[in-house]
């Protein structure tokens, strides 16, 4: 390629409290529009704003947990703001006193393309805490207004330009997702619009030291959307650079129906939005005795899981990264190791069987009814061999529409395993006796037919013979 990519993202996430940012209306999605409104956060003249407190330490705790380092002072400022989605005509928000700066998010796995992103540390140049503006719906001939969002504590996280590609993009998004989940900052639901993104991006020939110029796509809500926006304008750049065209710094949006992005507006300057000291609201102090506080209260981050699941249970890094693809499939696991014999055989019922039955059934994790006890109940029945791996599916199948115990299904129909030698015998000798052309082809030096055998020899028991015993008594009799 004749260009160097370079990438900045603005990932803005909406926090998980109660309340606004500067008023007491509830901070609910999903309200009927415009229920969850008030004169502060409608903008009325004369209402004076009061900081959201959980907000603001949850704005910290993301700082910590990206290791950035913490203002022990800051302060809220007016950005001039003229357009419908804030009606005051300003948003606080934070301009150069954040309460984050200088951390990072690192990366590595798998990009959204499947590309392998090897590790590495991405810079954040800052997080400040604003609050959001409300959402705009536009029909055929009239756009409305739903101010329910309006206020709601909103995070800006600044990364450095230091993303060289799409799929390196995709990757600090989803690390940073997880980040916000397991710290419980954000559900990161970008349906709900809980986690948008903004993306900088420029090319300059390679080689070059300057920077090309800036193009930034607004509002971007999927990371599907964020890759493909990104291999676009890769695209639409290089043609221009290649015609000789001028690239002009430019706002532009993504029509994710078409696949291309589209002009807005010319590039504002920082100067533009007029920024001054909110002359409500008082500075914010933290003492170094209160980080500290705040820093032995975060919980253990998704890599240091990962990690922790590999060295302490003994479990592939596979293994790792699903069961913390999201806290509530993590706290399900340990739930579950805590109370099993064989971590690695949880993990694997849990990502090849639980996560079916759950996909098959359009459910949710936290709408399952089989609890952690139950599901490692059925799994020490497999690991010990007391049912096997067929019976122990239709265990489960059953576990989600009846309220017995794992116990209780096997008793109720029959399916403990059969390890007693010479009734598994008779069956062997049925199936030898029964297929002559299967015998032998695997006598002739056809290995792949013992497994058709087998799976006879199952047959014959309703499911219920030890297949590894199985295996060995028809080896002994064939071989």
């Amino acid at each position: 390629m004749k260009y160097d990519v370079v990438i900045g993202l603005e990932v803005h996430i909406q926090l998980r409290t109660k309340s606004k940012m500067f008023c007491s209306c509830a901070n609910r999605f999903g309200a009927e529009p415009n229920t969850l409104t008030c004169p502060v956060c409608m903008g009325y003249p004369g209402v004076l704003p009061v900081p959201n407190h959980e907000a603001i330490l949850k704005t910290v705790k993301a700082g910590l947990l990206t290791d950035c380092r913490i203002a022990k002072f800051s302060k809220f400022d007016r950005k001039s703001y003229f357009y419908p989605d804030m009606t005051k005509n300003y948003q606080i928000s934070q301009y150069d006193l954040p309460f984050c700066e200088h951390g990072h998010v690192k990366i590595g796995g798998k990009g959204f393309s499947g590309a392998e992103i090897p590790e590495k540390e991405i810079g954040l140049t800052r997080i400040h805490l604003e609050e959001d503006a409300a959402k705009l719906l536009h029909h055929r001939g009239a756009s409305g207004g739903d101010y329910n969002r309006a206020g709601v504590p909103l995070m800006e996280l600044v990364s450095e330009p230091e993303i060289k590609s799409a799929d390196e993009a995709y990757c600090y998004l989803t690390r940073l997702k997880e980040t916000m989940q397991f710290g419980d900052i954000s559900d990161c639901d970008a349906e709900k619009g809980q986690m948008r993104c903004d993306v900088n991006i420029s090319l300059r020939p390679v080689g070059q030291k300057e920077f090309g110029v800036k193009i930034e796509l607004k509002n971007l809500n999927s990371f599907r959307a964020v890759h493909r926006a990104i291999e676009y304008e890769i695209w639409r750049q290089s043609e221009m650079l290649d015609r000789g065209e001028k690239i002009y710094q430019e706002t532009r949006g993504w029509n994710d129906d078409q696949g291309e992005s589209y002009l807005m507006r010319r590039k504002e300057a920082a100067h533009d939005y007029r920024y001054f000291p909110d002359p409500d609201l008082m500075p914010v102090v933290f003492t170094d005795e209160e980080i500290e506080a705040i820093r032995q209260s975060l919980p253990e981050r998704p890599a240091e899981k990962r990690a922790r699941y590999q060295s302490e249970l003994s479990l592939t890094a596979y293994d790792a990264e699903v069961l913390t693809s999201s806290p509530e499939l993590a706290a399900y696991f340990e739930q579950t190791a805590g109370k099993v014999k064989n971590t690695k055989a949880a993990a694997n019922w849990i990502i090849g069987e639980l996560l079916r039955e759950l996909n098959d059934r359009s459910m949710a994790l936290a709408d399952c009814p089989v609890s952690p006890e139950k599901f490692a109940a059925l799994v020490n029945l497999v690991d010990a061999k007391t049912i096997n791996g067929g019976a122990g599916k239709e265990v489960l199948a059953e576990l989600f529409v009846s309220d017995a115990t794992p116990d209780e299904i096997v008793k109720a129909k029959g399916l403990a395993q059969v390890s007693d030698s010479s009734v598994i015998e008779e069956f062997v000798n049925q199936v030898i006796a029964g297929n002559p052309a299967q015998v032998e082809q695997y006598k002739n030096g056809n290995a792949k037919v013992l497994q058709f055998l087998v799976g006879q020899v199952m047959k014959a028991s309703r499911g219920k013979a030890n297949p590894q015993l199985a295996v060995s008594l028809l080896k002994s009799k064939l071989d």
